[in-house]
């Protein structure tokens, strides 16, 4: 067996790896970015519909302000770690069950 060869064929077959390791943004949050919108637009549906008053309204886009920052912040250094979006999630996972509660809690706009 040609060593050489070997050692070509595995470098060839790693630069496609290489170069798409390279393409990914480590600060690149796709899910949480869609999962921002989509509360947002909950929150604003709960609005239209009547489902959320003011007050509710303006307390839960705070609080989706606040993950915003947190995203930001998470993003500052170029790299968002695991353990920051683990944070984030978790955020939002409590921010999406505070939106349902409020839209559910029999409350309604006249």
């Amino acid at each position: 067996m040609n060593y050489r060869a070997i050692i070509v064929a595995a470098a060839i077959a790693a630069v496609p790896a290489l170069s798409h390791a390279q393409t990914q943004n480590p600060a690149a949050t796709p899910g949480i970015d869609k999962r921002q919108e989509m509360q947002q637009k909950r929150i604003d549906q709960g609005v239209k519909s009547g489902e959320l008053n003011q007050k509710e309204a303006a307390r839960l886009e705070r609080r989706q302000e606040r993950i915003q920052n947190m995203e930001d912040k998470a993003r500052a250094d170029g790299t968002v770690t695991r353990k920051e979006r683990a944070r984030i999630h978790h955020a939002q996972d409590q921010e999406s069950k505070r939106i349902y509660r409020q839209k559910h809690d029999r409350q309604k706009v006249k």
